[in-house]
């Protein structure tokens, strides 16, 4: 139930609008004045603000000005008479909803206030959801207690409350993206707009149509105006994903765009200041690019203002533990639930912590999604992971503790009992996964597990 404050010095108004207010099951709350409307808005929760214009010692429009320091986004709707409507407009400029009319129509009055309430509640979502896109991409998001993403946590944090450009190189997967929401959201832009761009995903006219936008009529199709990333990131952010792949055209246009802070959208003439903050990323050494001239050099040095290098995953396998446990909770708790694992078996986790992950974070991300997805139990054993991953497991198996002094027959008896063992520990005795494992059927498993009196 919504509550609604009423300030007028007018004894009867309050009244009336309180009793017209709960019959349309809304809670009225009364001030005389001013001050008084301040101090109930201290120490309750008021959804709207419906005030006249004059009153003694402190006017409406005083209120409004208070009220909006304490909170900006409270509707105030401003009641006046013919002789005031002036002053209301003022209001209206001040920030203050609307304003109606004394003596003002029942439903007319009521339907302002639905009009606004909704509006509120609008805001209000708007405002959780910024919050939690915020609190999503705080420092201590970042996952990773080695050394090289200790130094890329205290660079962002350097780098964040500035304007300067940011370069982020890195691999594809290894979360170049992550770190440049975590720049924008942390930055004093965070509550603009950050708006991302994959160079490499549009064909080269069309790519400038993305970013510069286009006037209508600009070519055939053009059948309406859009504006461009450039113009949308105005007041914000731009992130320029995979930036090495821009044409040698619109590099030098992006290049005249960083300098001047103007674009003009295709088939314009009028110039359109811009004002945003550039974050750009790529999976390319781009001073390498330089050097074999598919890059332009004096771009490179307006991007390389600070440089964020992401390291690989296999640079890192200390961080691997920490990920995995992350993972498991997205995908098990919350709106991403997909099943009931907990944990994950310590010998699954070294594995995972050998591998060498070509697709980085993604991947090992991935193939946790996969795990917790499919999995049979509560706990994740290698059994669980996709072949790519056993083939590299098995390797380990082959090979680990054999004696150098062993004869062939010994060795080859040797090895096989251990892998069988270790199959097992590793399955949770559970013999169809550890024949999977073993890349065997389950009734040969259960004649290799006789024959070694493992069946016991």
């Amino acid at each position: 139930m919504e509550n609604i404050l009423i300030v007028d010095d007018e004894k009867n108004y309050p009244t009336i609008i309180g009793e017209i207010l709960q019959e349309e099951g809304y809670t009225s709350l009364t001030a005389s004045s001013g001050m008084e409307a301040l101090d109930i808005l201290n120490n309750d929760l008021i959804d709207l603000v419906l005030t006249d214009v004059k009153m003694p010692g402190m006017s409406g429009i005083q209120l409004l000005e208070k009220i909006k320091e304490i909170n900006p986004d409270i509707p105030v709707i401003i009641m006046t008479a013919y002789g005031s409507v002036e002053k209301a407009v003022d209001a209206m400029h001040k920030g203050a909803y609307t304003f109606i009319l004394k003596p003002f129509e029942n439903q007319a009055l009521i339907a302002h206030i639905a009009k606004a309430i909704s509006v509120y509640r609008i805001v209000q979502e708007n405002n959780i959801l910024r919050d939690a896109i915020q609190s999503r991409y705080k420092f201590d998001n970042i996952i990773g207690k080695s050394k090289p993403m200790q130094e890329i946590y205290e660079l962002i944090k350097k780098v964040a409350p500035s304007n300067a450009s940011v370069l982020i190189e890195g691999e594809s997967g290894t979360g170049k993206e992550l770190v440049a929401k975590s720049i924008h959201y942390n930055s004093l832009r965070r509550n603009k707009p950050l708006i991302a761009v994959n160079c490499s995903a549009f064909a080269e006219t069309l790519l400038e149509s993305e970013l510069f936008g286009h006037e209508k009529g600009a070519f055939t199709g053009a059948s309406a105006l859009k504006k461009g990333r450039f113009e949308m990131s105005d007041k914000g952010s731009l992130f320029l994903d995979e930036v090495g792949e821009l044409p040698i055209s619109l590099q030098v246009k992006l290049l005249r765009v960083i300098q001047e802070r103007t674009i003009e959208r295709v088939g314009g003439t009028i110039s359109i200041p811009v004002d945003f903050r550039l974050i750009a990323a790529t999976n390319k050494n781009l001073e390498n690019e330089v050097k074999e001239g598919r890059f332009r050099e004096d771009l490179y040095y307006r991007l390389n203002v600070v440089k964020a290098v992401i390291p690989p995953l296999r640079d890192r396998s200390e961080d691997i533990p920490l990920l995995i446990r992350h993972f498991i909770d997205k995908y098990t708790k919350g709106n991403l639930s997909s099943g009931n694992v907990s944990e994950i078996h310590p010998e699954a986790v070294k594995i995972l912590c050998d591998y060498q992950w070509k697709g980085n974070v993604r991947e090992l991300e991935n193939i946790i999604e996969r795990c917790v997805i499919l999995c049979n139990s509560d706990i994740i054993t290698p059994s669980d992971f996709p072949l790519q991953v056993r083939q590299n497991m098995s390797i380990t198996i082959e090979l680990e503790g054999i004696p150098e002094s062993a004869g062939l027959s010994e060795t080859l008896a040797a090895v096989e009992k251990r892998m069988i063992q270790r199959a097992m520990k590793l399955s949770g005795d559970v013999q169809t996964k550890a024949a999977q494992l073993l890349g065997i059927g389950k009734s040969g498993l259960n004649q290799k597990l006789k024959k070694f009196n493992l069946d016991k």
